[in-house]
């Protein structure tokens, strides 16, 4: 969807993308781009509790489906002018393209926009990994997230109950070896499921993330495509899944791993891999209920993941030209600040936290008020409410703020998401049996090198 929503200091507009942009005679105006509306709702809000902020904002959204987005944003930011985005979105799967690959030079470093970025880090305790995500070549950092998507294990109460006796989260994590570094005990969890007529996991993509994660090197590797022996690992990993009735055989975002959620799944399944936002806006969604006492609601709980590891997050950039304009930096500062870095209980982050955050989506629509959420923050979430019916009461957050520490943020590159998609599908008929390990491997190989133009030895 391609559309405009000018807000005006409160007042929400939606336009066509080829509608005339706002008058320069008036406030100034920044040109927000967003693959979804969820920034610009933020702008929104920071607009409604801040009168006097003075400015004009432009919000072109473009989903990311079908490729749309990215080629769209390159398009603009090359093309400069005075339509050129001043702030904009970046999603997981291509950050590293606009903060330290092709498109990097188009971002400013968040000191250029006035902020000392350094200590405000520090002061928010925002975790290294996604710093180390938004940092340029150089080490300055141009881009920043808002949520915390360090990993746990998020389990059913019930099914740990019946395979360890207890779903108290300390002894859980002590049963599969949570922040032991090694998924030895982990493995030896998922023997005591299958005899207890439990899959640990769903699907070999609910462990995917924290291998993929936890690797020592990315996928290239001085100009050439490496596989790093932890990810070489996932085949055999995934094999063992498989053969050994470990998982559900299911595949990620298909109709069987959400029926694990509901808990009518081929076998029960302990839990799945992920942030907080899995819990929100996917098991929460498909779990059958919305209360406690309703499919599987109330029924879950997190602890420590055996491997840290994070899955997914959007970063916010600002453009060098908004940088030049003395205006324009000022009001991109404040938005960047107010949703990125402020602690304090009027930021962004804390009405994120504690579920207390409301925004209309475009003029008449009704309030949109967000779930708890982990956030960017250690300092926001180690004063807030953590505490979900959804977790039977639990804080998530005494986990969730650890998990971020635990995530690396240094093995990722610019084909992260293509690669990806390569290799798992060829670690997925290994697992099937359609291949041998060292043809899964060959083809993988060849498949890069065909499709991206990267060298393989």
């Amino acid at each position: 969807m391609k559309k405009i929503l000018s807000v005006i200091c409160g007042l929400a507009v939606a336009t066509s993308l080829f509608a005339a942009k706002a008058k320069t005679s008036g406030p100034v105006t920044i040109n927000l781009w967003s693959f979804t509306d969820e920034i610009p709702g933020m702008v929104e809000k920071y607009i409604a509790t801040h009168p006097d902020c003075g400015f004009t904002v432009n919000s072109t959204i473009i989903a990311t489906t079908e490729g749309a987005y990215q080629p769209a944003l390159d398009q603009a930011l090359q093309n400069g002018g005075k339509d050129a985005p001043d702030i904009y979105g970046l999603e997981s799967a291509f950050v590293l393209k606009y903060t330290k690959g092709d498109m990097s030079s188009y971002a400013t470093p968040y000191k250029n926009l006035g902020i000392d970025i350094d200590k405000a880090i520090k002061d928010a305790d925002i975790a290294s990994y996604t710093v180390d995500i938004g940092s340029n070549s150089k080490g300055q950092v141009n881009a920043l997230g808002y949520q915390a998507t360090g990993g746990c294990f998020i389990y059913r109460r019930s099914v740990a109950k019946k395979v360890f006796g207890t779903d108290d989260p300390k002894e859980v994590q002590k049963a599969i070896g949570g922040g032991s570094g090694s998924w030895d005990t982990f493995w030896k969890a998922a023997e005591k499921c299958a005899e207890n007529g439990v899959a640990i996991v769903s699907g070999d993509g609910d462990i995917w993330h924290a291998v993929e994660n936890s690797s020592d090197k990315g996928w290239i590797v001085k100009n050439k495509l490496y596989i790093d022996p932890k990810r070489e690992a996932f085949l055999d990993i995934s094999k063992n899944l498989t053969d050994k009735g470990w998982s559900n055989r299911t595949q990620d975002w298909q109709d069987a791993w959400f029926a694990d959620m509901k808990g009518v799944g081929a076998k029960p399944v302990l839990g799945f891999f992920g942030p907080a936002w899995l819990i929100n806006y996917t098991i929460a969604q498909n779990c059958g209920g919305t209360k406690v006492g309703e499919g599987t609601y109330g029924d879950w709980a997190v602890c420590n993941s055996p491997i840290g590891f994070f899955w997914g997050g959007t970063w916010i950039a600002a453009s060098k030209y908004a940088a030049k304009d003395k205006a324009k930096k000022e009001a991109v500062r404040k938005i960047i600040e107010w949703i990125t870095l402020d602690s304090s209980n009027d930021g962004l982050l804390y009405q994120w936290a504690n579920g207390t955050y409301q925004w209309k989506a475009g003029k008449g629509a009704d309030p949109t008020v967000n779930t708890k959420d982990a956030v960017s923050s250690g300092v926001v979430m180690s004063k807030s409410n953590g505490e979900l019916p959804f977790l039977g009461g639990q804080n998530m957050f005494d986990y969730f703020v650890p998990a971020g520490a635990y995530a690396n943020g240094k093995n990722l590159t610019a084909y992260d998401e293509s690669i990806n998609s390569e290799w798992r599908d060829q670690v997925r008929q290994y697992a099937a049996g359609k291949k041998s390990r060292a043809d899964a491997i060959k083809d993988f190989k060849q498949s890069v090198s065909d499709k991206y133009g990267i060298d393989i030895d």
